[in-house]
């Protein structure tokens, strides 16, 4: 028996290839994984002594007892089965859980508790609050009045509640569940036609031009178990999810076609799994070509650190052709071994969670979202929140279209009932009511609201030092984009070496080519910094390197990119800024007003003036006022900014001495990376 795989023997044996390679590795006996090859002495040695035991064991069905058999026989004469301790409960607080609305009234604390209103009213004020049956108070208030009204308690808004509850979910209920596995990797490699062979559905056919224009999630059912596929048009897609804390997948199987080999998007491809940390199974497409050269590409994949388990390594490799439907059960077959290894477990019995894949506005069915049950079971009429939306659950529908009432875990189910579209990569969590949904949804908003018109919390340069001394920055990740690939590595090797004890540095991604926005989502994701070298970003990814808050730093010297690292690290960067004129405003007339003083009644001749910029005072093209913008008026209104062509008046703060004929200049700074 040469060349046996332990996932062949522990097929053969009946027992988990994980808890096999446990007890191989327990006896001395050294494998990397279930895809190692044992030779025929150690594999028939194995089948020897485990194999007259199979009754016994068939008798005590748990995996574990039978990996402790498995142990024994390695070692000693056959002896009857240890029995095995029962699994240690969940630890439970100490204090009762009280779960309270995040827009808690007074009334609604009262009543929660069975306190009397005037009781809670009249702590409050001793706290030094002021409040009516109606006031909203937040929970640490209402835990310390709990506490002095004598109530040993433990009191959760809905949000707490629910992620409490899914800490400590019953393990007694623990069911596997199916792997959720995402097909990546470069355009045209066949990654839908793959995923349409394996369900024997044309897929691709209503593709326009053939190519993925959306975010797919299908179940196929084998004869092993059930596996769920994510077929994703650009991996920025699936790092826009993992980017809002959705780890939505388990499994990424990589596509590389053998003719073809590793392209820009299968680097970016495994970029993307490595940052998401999820194991990566790579599959060889269109072997059946014949120019197709399976051994390039595991040379070009080994030189990215995905070395096959053949050649020393840990990386799963199958060889496939999506055309010709080879080898598509071998590829089945190691998704489900590793899924085996993951252990994949969810309580079918909690409240529902998942993840919005997708979503969409149909006009006439109202907002749709494609969403992938993770944990609990999901039915019609539930209650849910997903991001700052909520609704109710109307119809349900699977992955063929057909309406179903039941989703159970690791099930993509279409849902109706939203109240508007969310955005993809939001969490789906299932409430007791909608009341409680609602007022969830308002508390996001207002969170979101607040969260926006605040400053950014990504990492730049400007303030690395203040935030390594701070201690929120240990690991400073970088993006390279250069023009050629040896710019990126020297670049690399250069800053790699400022690494001290306080800040890793580490490299996500590094390729060639302009900065695009799939380079500007993973940093987004990974909270990184772009560094780009002789190349510049493409508009749409500039564009979105700003919604994002995402640092692109552009240089064209080396030593130039490795100084301003450094001098971050040691807090000598400074920023600065470039002057960008708003428009400019000619004063026609003066008023003076008792409260305001100097008013300039003003033509804007090009442009727009804008309160709060900042504005200089241009007489005869000489400066004499630098300040800013501190009143903006028109026709008796306050407003925010003026256009060219409409009169106004300008207010300068204390500046009073305008004169008619002076030209009034708004402008902003922006901040903008060291370059030549």
């Amino acid at each position: 028996m040469a060349g046996v795989r332990v996932y062949e023997l522990a097929r053969d044996l009946g027992i988990a290839s994980k808890n096999l390679i446990e007890e191989l590795r327990n006896q001395g006996i050294e494998v990397k994984s279930h895809m190692s090859t044992m030779d025929e002495e150690t594999a028939g040695l194995v089948l020897d002594f485990y194999r007259p035991n199979m009754a016994t064991v068939a008798t005590s069905s748990p995996v574990t007892e039978s990996s402790t058999m498995l142990s024994s026989t390695l070692t000693q004469p056959i002896s009857p089965p240890v029995e095995l301790l029962p699994p240690t409960p969940p630890i439970e607080p100490s204090s009762p859980i009280v779960r309270l609305p995040e827009a808690l009234t007074v009334k609604d604390f009262a009543e929660a508790l069975q306190f009397k209103t005037k009781d809670v009213l009249m702590q409050l004020m001793s706290l030094g609050t002021v409040a009516s049956i109606n006031t909203v108070i937040g929970l640490d208030l209402a835990n310390t009045v709990a506490q002095k009204l004598g109530k040993d308690v433990l009191l959760l808004s809905e949000e707490e509640a629910i992620e409490r509850s899914e800490d400590n979910a019953d393990i007694d209920h623990l069911e596997p569940r199916a792997p959720v596995v995402t097909i990546m990797g470069h355009v045209d490699h066949g990654k839908t036609s793959l995923l349409d062979a394996i369900r024997e559905a044309n897929i691709q056919a209503t593709e326009v031009g053939g190519i993925t224009q959306h975010i797919g999630a299908y179940e196929v059912e084998t004869p092993k178990g059930k596996i769920v596929f994510l077929d994703t048009p650009g991996h920025e897609a699936f790092t826009a999810m993992r980017a809002r804390g959705a780890q939505i997948t388990d499994i990424v199987v990589l596509v590389v076609a053998a003719n073809d080999g590793v392209m820009p998007q299968t680097r970016e491809a495994i970029a993307h799994a490595k940052a998401a940390g999820v194991p990566i199974v790579v599959a060889i497409n269109k072997i059946d070509l014949p120019d197709a050269n399976p051994d390039r590409v595991k040379q070009q994949l080994s030189d990215l650190d995905l070395i096959p388990e053949e050649w020393g390594g840990s990386t799963i490799f199958v060889e496939v052709s999506a055309k010709r439907k080879i080898a598509l059960e071998d590829l089945l077959e190691m998704i489900l071994l590793q899924a085996e290894i993951l252990e994949l477990q969810s309580d079918p019995h909690q409240l529902a969670k998942g993840t919005v894949v997708e979503a969409k506005l149909d006009k006439t069915r109202g907002p749709v979202a494609t969403v992938l049950i993770q944990k609990g079971a999901l039915h019609v009429g539930d209650a849910y929140v997903a991001g700052v939306h909520y609704g109710r659950v109307r119809a349900m529908f699977d992955d063929r279209g057909r309406k179903v009432v039941l989703a159970g875990p690791a099930t993509p189910i279409e849902v109706l009932g939203f109240a508007d579209v969310p955005a993809a990569g939001d969490t789906f969590t299932v409430v007791e009511d909608e009341r409680k949904a609602r007022h969830i949804s308002s508390i996001r908003q207002d969170r979101l609201r607040t969260k926006q018109l605040s400053q950014t919390n990504r990492v730049t340069l400007e303030d690395l030092y203040r935030r390594i001394s701070a201690g929120e920055v240990k690991d400073l990740n970088l993006v390279i984009k250069a023009d050629v690939q040896g710019s990126v590595q020297a670049l690399w090797d250069a800053i790699s070496k400022l690494e001290s004890d306080k800040v890793r540095l580490r490299l996500i991604h590094g390729s060639t080519g302009a900065i695009t926005e799939s380079d500007v989502m993973l940093a987004s994701a990974s909270n990184a910094i772009v560094i780009g070298f002789t190349i510049r970003p493409i508009p749409k990814a500039a564009e979105l390197a700003v919604q994002e808050h995402v640092d692109i730093r552009l240089y064209t010297v080396i030593y130039e990119a490795i100084s301003d690292v450094e001098k971050a690290m040691v807090g000598l960067l400074k920023p600065t800024y470039t002057e960008r004129i708003l428009g400019r405003a000619e004063v026609r007339m003066l008023f003076h007003i008792s409260r305001l003083g100097a008013i300039a009644g003003c033509q804007v001749r090009e442009g727009v003036i804008r309160r709060n910029a900042s504005a200089r005072v241009l007489r005869d093209n000489v400066v004499v006022h630098e300040g800013r913008v501190a009143s903006l008026r028109r026709v008796k209104e306050d407003i925010e900014e003026v256009a060219a062509g409409f009169e106004c008046g300008i207010g300068l703060g204390r500046y009073q001495d305008i004169k008619e004929g002076d030209v009034i200049e708004s402008f902003i700074l922006d901040e903008v990376a060291p370059r030549l």
